[in-house]
Parts: structure tokens; C-alpha cells; sequence
């Protein structure tokens, strides 16, 4: 009896010390999605500048935002060298379908830019904020870095309801097909 007491609290203790280190697992798929999605977000803004210009009063707030999407895509692109994550095979899908959305949503004028800048944004705030609960101790570099993000991913939500996103004609129906999509490549991401 008292033997299986002791095997009971060594394995007590094996899953005290699981829940300070991340599951390798789930760090590859965080690294290899933020990527993707850091990714998606650079080709969506640059497809926005393509049609509005960087010198307009609204491209030079797309470029804003551009540019500390290129500050997050090169943290991990870092990471993706440093931790031997394989990026998704994804990558040249998404660079396509961001920069489309991007032109796509800008042609329709700078209230659906926005609108769609609202929906990718809700989106991975909330991505973000769920990992941040995923890394354990082992990872608060990461951790830090991801709130970090996360709080510009807000920032940028916030800006396109300042810019009257709200009042883009079919506002809900884009946001929703936007962030459905959004969502579609954080699962797809993960695994491809």
C-alpha cells in the first residue's frame, strides 16, 4: 500500500513539472501559425497600400499598421529558425488570398479596408490571448512577446472602428465571411 502511495506522488509531481514546461507540440503549432497569420497580415496591408498609396491620409495609417505587422512576421520568422519549426506549407495560399483581400476590400473603399482590418484584428486578438494561456513558464519571453502583439492587434481593431469601419454597406456580413476565414487558417495552419 504504501508503495503505490509513492508512485502515486511521483507522478503527482511528473505533472507539477509538466505544467511549467510547454508541450514542444504546441509551441511548434503556435510559431507555425503566428507566422502564417503575421504573414497573412503583411500581404493584406500591402494589397491595401496597393490601391490607396502610402502617401494618402488612409495609407499612411494602413502603413502604420503595416509596419509593426513586419516587426511581429520578423520576430517569428526568427523563431521559425531558432526553435526548427517548419513554416506552413500554406505560405504561398495565403500570401495570394491576403494580398487579394487587401485589394478587394480597398477597391470597395476605405471604410471595408478598415472593416476588414477589424475583423483579421478580432480574430487574432483572440488567437493571441488564447496561446498566452498555452506557454507555461519555460516560454515568458514568448508569452511577453505575444501579449506584446497582441496589444497592437488591438490597437489596429481600434483604428478601423475610429474609421468608421461600422459603416462599411454589409458591414456584419463581410466581417463575419472575413473572420470565418480567419479562423479557417489558424486550424489549417496549424497542422500544413
Amino acid at each position: 500500500m504504501a508503495q503505490k502511495k509513492t508512485i502515486k506522488k511521483n507522478k503527482s509531481s511528473k505533472k507539477n513539472f509538466d505544467n511549467k514546461k510547454t508541450d514542444h507540440g504546441i509551441l511548434k503549432e503556435i510559431i507555425r501559425v503566428d507566422h502564417a497569420g503575421e504573414y497573412g497580415a503583411t500581404k493584406i496591408y500591402e494589397g491595401q497600400i496597393a490601391i490607396f498609396g502610402k502617401n494618402t491620409k488612409i495609407g499612411k495609417t494602413i502603413k502604420h499598421m503595416a509596419d509593426q505587422e513586419q516587426e511581429h512576421i520578423e520576430k517569428f520568422q526568427e523563431l521559425i529558425v531558432s526553435e526548427r519549426v517548419r513554416p506552413t506549407a500554406l505560405l504561398p495560399l495565403w500570401s495570394l488570398a491576403g494580398y487579394t483581400l487587401g485589394v478587394g476590400t480597398a477597391l470597395m473603399g476605405e471604410k471595408a479596408a478598415m472593416a476588414c482590418t477589424v475583423a483579421v484584428e478580432k480574430v487574432i486578438g483572440e488567437h493571441y490571448n488564447e496561446q498566452i494561456f498555452l506557454l507555461k513558464d519555460d516560454q515568458k519571453k514568448l508569452k511577453s512577446t505575444i501579449k506584446k502583439f497582441a496589444a497592437d492587434e488591438l490597437e489596429h481593431h481600434d483604428i478601423g472602428i475610429a474609421h468608421d469601419a461600422e459603416k462599411t454597406p454589409g458591414y456584419k456580413l463581410l466581417t463575419k465571411v472575413i473572420e470565418l476565414g480567419c479562423k479557417v487558417a489558424i486550424v489549417v495552419s496549424k497542422k500544413i
